[in-house]
């Protein structure tokens, strides 16, 4: 296993002044698009460690754990650039991890009747996390991409676009599964309160 950081101290009063360091030992603004976007991955990290905390599958467990790992990767290859005196040492985001975490998502589908209605986030305490997964998720994948144009002459790697999209959609399935198989899923009743 290669050891990617040593950090023997936590406070370093590098970022006061508004900054922070990416893997190529640069500097930017702590309100940047790409910082932005690895925040908010960072956040969804956090909520998949609340979901490890829940009653799951030992599938769906183990799954989470191999995602927490992924969203650390991908983390890392959005602050480093394809190229960089780095590029040796940066775990990427493979096409390999993003088909694993979509038959993953088609597996727990498998036993989940088709969907008659939307469905509100909630049902199950572990059902709504996975909603609250889901919505960082794709938040993660609004700020990737606006990153993405915001600085369209660095190299970026697609699939780490495509693995947040792969794993809202997931997130989704997963909602559903702690759901009962999504009989306890709350659905929607368009106009139900008029």
């Amino acid at each position: 296993m290669r050891r990617m950081v040593t950090l023997s101290r936590i406070t370093t009063r590098t970022g006061d002044a508004g900054t922070t360091g990416l893997v190529d030992g640069s500097r930017v603004s702590k309100a940047s698009p790409l910082i932005e976007a690895i925040g908010t991955v960072d956040e969804a990290n956090s909520v998949l460690g609340l979901l490890s905390l829940e009653n799951l599958t030992p599938e769906v467990h183990d799954e989470l754990r191999r995602v927490q790992n992924d969203l650390f990767d991908l983390g890392s290859d959005l602050a480093s650039p394809p190229g960089s005196p780095h590029e040796t040492h940066i775990p990427r985001i493979t096409a390999a991890q993003v088909q694993r975490l979509e038959d993953a998502g088609q597996a727990a589908n498998a036993g989940i009747a088709p969907l008659t209605s939307f469905i509100l986030p909630g049902g199950t305490r572990a059902g709504a996390l996975f909603h609250l997964l889901r919505t960082t998720v794709r938040r993660a994948e609004r700020c990737a991409v606006r990153a993405q144009e915001a600085d369209p002459t660095r190299a970026w790697n697609p699939e780490a676009v495509r693995y947040l999209n792969r794993l809202s959609d997931t997130a989704f399935i997963w909602s559903r599964l702690a759901n009962d198989h999504g009989r306890a899923d709350v659905l929607w009743r368009p106009g139900g309160n008029r």
